[in-house]
């Protein structure tokens, strides 16, 4: 039997097990409503005085709060769309229904039916004429006006957290909001969306730790997918010219305000297009995001204004550690090395250059940029499917986008050169196997799938949790995930 935590639980239970000794199922299989709340508060705003809508409406939702205990009430019910008053009489629903209406309990799911009307204080309002109980709540709701202020309470019952705080409702709208328009801008550019596998034989794509998972039946180790990229590129080598993926990956790495162990990623790939066109791509689409959220380009962000007109700000990465940490990324190797131990940071294993250059880089200067800035050419040996810039061939053509102390996209005049790419992995495996266990594995495969001929290619990948982020002024990516991974909850 279901084991309840409080004498209120014990209560409602006693009246669940009332209303079926009446006959009474707390439980309904299905109930046709004629409308959301939200359009019954648009189409009758203008109702005023003694004015009613001209037939009755049916609403369902939760019972939100009670008011009143002798020949009337007024309740208010809340669906998705909205909430709207209802005010019942003793003289139209009769006793029995009267009563059994005033001993509902807030949380209760409920169907209404009845008139429109505006009442004496000017609210809009239903006038019952018929109700049923829908769902019984056996479980109280937060009380009224402090609502669900435990943070983590919040995150373990997301469910709870959405019913009481309509703030949190509005985020996770915006988010589907802003997925769409996503999809919709590409659509527009001419690209098509796809699926890849997330069982992974081989994991790549990205400097991370998978999950690890066993298929039964073939016997076989498989990863759960770190990114989306080496498949994506074998269908630019099968034909496709211009497509996109929003999915799933899972990188099992450290939580943070910033981090989930599985998070929605976009990446797209465009055949002949090169960094420099990603870039044009990137400030396109989120400015236009930004335009279409807030009717302008300037966005406020934990109380800084953040400007997305394009262009963005361009530096290279070489500029970056000059100007936010003093130091030269082609300086003698000593010199990097005695500036990351400076910064705390661990070179035990002894990280090559660019290596090097990147660890100061994370430690130093990504948290200082807070405008829109692209941070381009990077060292050759952070980015093993990069192409090598042209005209330096230690640094490879690719660009983060960093906002508010945060990359929010990565790209890549993608590698085409199977040779290349083929002794770039083998530089991973090395790395691997001197303790890095971040380094990519080789895919023998995937290098196959190059020697038939892989156009010059354009990609790019955007964290769109972060996005979400900047959008709705979200503090950490646990605000903007539905169920964001936490610690398992130690029995009392």
């Amino acid at each position: 039997m279901l084991k309840f935590s409080s004498p209120e639980q014990e209560v409602r239970y006693e009246k669940l097990q009332g209303l079926r000794e009446k006959g009474v199922e707390p439980f309904v299989h299905t109930f046709n409503r004629t409308h959301p709340i939200g359009p019954i508060c648009e189409k009758f705003a203008h109702l005023e005085g003694e004015m009613t809508s001209p037939e009755p409406v049916t609403i369902a939702g939760r019972l939100m709060a009670k008011r009143g205990h002798g020949k009337a009430t007024f309740g208010n019910v809340m669906d998705e769309s909205g909430s709207i008053q209802y005010y019942a009489n003793l003289d139209t629903l009769g006793e029995d229904n009267y009563n059994q209406l005033l001993h509902l309990d807030m949380g209760d799911i409920i169907g209404v039916t009845g008139l429109v009307f505006r009442s004496k204080k000017g609210e809009l309002s239903i006038r019952v004429a018929s109700y049923q109980l829908l769902t019984k709540a056996l479980h109280p709701l937060p009380e009224k006006y402090h609502g669900l202020q435990d943070k983590e309470l919040r995150y373990r019952e997301r469910y709870v957290d959405l019913i009481v705080n309509e703030d949190v409702r509005k985020v996770f709208q915006t988010r589907s909001k802003i997925i769409r328009n996503i999809r919709q801008f590409l659509d527009n550019q001419g690209f098509m969306e796809v699926e890849t596998p997330v069982l992974h034989s081989i994991y790549g794509g990205a400097a991370a730790r998978p999950f690890t998972t066993f298929h039964n039946d073939l016997s076989q180790s498989l990863y759960l997918r770190i990114a989306l990229e080496l498949h994506l590129k074998r269908l630019i080598v099968g034909g496709f010219e211009k497509i996109f993926e929003i999915g799933r990956v899972f990188r099992n790495e450290g939580v943070s305000f910033k981090h989930n162990p599985e998070y929605t990623l976009l990446e797209l790939y465009q055949a002949y297009a090169d960094y420099n066109d990603v870039m044009a791509l990137t400030e396109t689409l989120l400015s236009t995001l930004v335009k279409d959220a807030t009717g302008s380009y300037v966005l406020s962000y934990q109380g800084r204004d953040i400007d997305f007109k394009p262009p963005f700000k361009r530096l290279t990465l070489k500029q970056a550690l000059l100007e936010y940490a003093k130091v030269d990324m082609d300086a003698d190797e000593e010199i990097l090395r005695q500036k990351a131990a400076s910064l705390g940071l661990d070179i035990s294993q002894k990280p090559l250059r660019g290596q090097l250059v990147q660890f100061i880089y994370d430690k130093e200067v990504e948290d200082q940029l807070i405008q829109p800035i692209f941070i381009i050419d990077y060292p050759w040996e952070t980015s093993p499917l990069a192409k090598r810039k042209r005209g330096n061939p230690n640094l490879v053509e690719r660009f983060e986008l960093i906002i508010s102390g945060m990359e929010i996209a990565n790209a890549f005049s993608e590698l085409n050169d199977p040779i290349d790419q083929h002794a770039r992995f083998e530089d991973q495996m090395k790395a691997k196997a001197a303790g890095f266990e971040d380094a990519h594995e080789m895919d023998e495969d995937f290098v196959n799938a190059l020697t038939y001929g892989m156009p010059p290619t354009g990609g790019l990948g955007i964290g769109i949790d972060r996005v979400v982020m900047l959008l709705t002024d979200s503090t950490t990516i646990r605000d903007v995930l539905f169920f964001p991974h936490m610690k398992t909850k130690e029995k009392e």
